[in-house]
């Protein structure tokens, strides 16, 4: 009877704790929902939001409060704060003024050829960087900032299609994280038959020409307004022309060192550890001791709105996906596709799955690892080559940002002053095209039978 009595309980028990899960995402929902609402709306002041968002975690009992506000001392964000300030630094530079030169002349010429020849100079810079390069994105979205409104080319058309090229090469020689990454879980998931880095950059080759091939045709679908106020970007403008004529030539080369040695810092992050996410943060402490930027500078750079955007969305994130929601998501999928789907469309659903997941919880790295092993297990469960799926997924993973809860899209929302729809506009046609042509490219390059 006692055993009876204690089975009963602890059935009791686990029913209240799903049901306790079950609210818990209901109210991680809730509260990314009406953080995306007051996005929207255009309510509160940009930034704002997804603090708001932050006490809500905490009030529910979600989150606690180091939870809740973990992205304030996430590394990411203190990598891209002290970068924020090395950028600053360097837009007071020569060589950046000419490089802006140049932009600013193609800018002047106008015109839907010197749109595509932006495009085409930004992807080619990122094969060299690598696609989605922290310091790269900052760098391009910094200049196209610092360039007055121009009726032939406003800037607001090109803020969001720059700012996503900066993460699609146009010449992928540079795809040994992701690759290392597929044939990490496609070991992990039991397969051994080998990967082609080869046929591997080709598939994100046909991605970028996906991405590039949307631009294109969405440039006239873009909105024509100004990124700043007429008087920021005469005084943008006679900084770039007057001020930085001012500054000494040894000042210049040690602004421009600290800019590389921040770069390669971060592109050498699996090498150095954290040591690479305080590197930019040193350089920007040493500027400012050489007097580059004064304080007041280096403060509103690394509290920039779009800083606390970023750090904000991470403990809204964290507590979607303690929630439980993804891995619920990933079950459910997993049961639900049965044995008799195409091929193509059962990698579409995972690459879809996949990138949603990452767009919305900022975790890129966690949201493949939850669906790549399910999109490979599957796959040979039905006696076909994993490798186009494992391809899919992983790259998807980092192909979605049709929110901008993420570093580079919510940077392209704030800085490109858009309104979400405006944002939307562009987005979700080119994240639909971006995974269709991914996966597109995937089944043709490594056929599944």
């Amino acid at each position: 009877m006692g055993q009876f009595i204690k089975i009963k309980f602890d059935i009791g028990y686990e029913n209240e704790r799903r049901k306790k899960m079950t609210m818990h995402m209901i109210l991680a929902l809730g509260i990314l929902i009406l953080m995306i609402g007051l996005i929207m709306s255009d309510k509160m002041a940009f930034g704002a939001p997804p603090i708001l968002a932050c006490l809500l975690l905490v009030v529910t009992g979600l989150s606690t409060v180091p939870q809740a506000f973990d992205g304030f001392v996430n590394p990411m964000v203190i990598m891209i704060a002290g970068f924020m300030v090395v950028m600053a630094g360097l837009m007071k530079t020569s060589l950046i003024s000419k490089v802006q030169s140049s932009m600013l002349a193609l800018v002047h010429k106008g015109g839907y050829k010197s749109y595509a020849l932006l495009l085409v100079v930004v992807m080619l810079g990122a094969s060299f960087v690598g696609g989605g390069a922290a310091g790269y994105y900052v760098l391009i979205l910094s200049l196209i900032s610092t360039i007055p409104y121009n009726k032939k080319m406003p800037t607001s058309k090109l803020m969001m299609p720059l700012g996503f090229a900066t993460g699609h090469p146009l010449i992928p020689f540079n795809v040994a994280f992701f690759y290392g990454l597929t044939v990490s879980v496609l070991q992990t998931a039991g397969y051994h038959g080998g990967l082609s880095m080869t046929k591997f950059a080709v598939v994100n080759f046909i991605l970028a020409l996906g991405f590039l091939a949307w631009s294109l045709i969405a440039y006239r679908l873009l909105p024509d307004h100004p990124i700043a106020e007429d008087s920021v970007n005469e005084e943008v403008a006679s900084t770039i022309e007057i001020g930085i004529k001012a500054m000494p030539a040894w000042k210049e080369y040690i602004t421009i060192a600290a800019f590389i040695i921040s770069v390669v810092g971060m592109m050498l992050m699996s090498m150095l550890g954290n040591a690479a996410y305080v590197i930019p943060g040193l350089a920007g402490a040493f500027l400012l001791a050489i007097n580059v930027l004064d304080f007041k500078e280096v403060r509103d750079n690394m509290g920039t709105p779009v800083i606390l955007m970023m750090a904000g969305v991470i403990g809204v994130a964290d507590a979607l996906a303690n929630s439980g929601f993804t891995a619920l998501i990933g079950k459910v999928v997993a049961h639900s596709l049965g044995t008799n789907i195409n091929p193509f469309i059962l990698i579409f659903i995972f690459a879809l799955l996949t990138s949603t997941c990452a767009t919305f919880t900022g975790s890129n790295m966690g949201s493949v690892f939850i669906f790549a092993p399910v999109a490979i297990a599957t796959t040979m469960s039905l006696g076909l080559n994993p490798v186009a799926a494992a391809t899919a997924v992983v790259i998807s993973g980092w192909n979605g940002g049709y929110m901008p809860i993420d570093g580079m899209p919510a940077m392209v929302l704030g800085m490109g002053k858009y309104k979400l729809p405006q944002f939307w506009l562009f987005s979700v046609p080119m994240y639909l095209i971006r995974i269709l042509v991914l996966c597109i490219g995937a089944i043709i390059i490594f056929p599944v039978h």
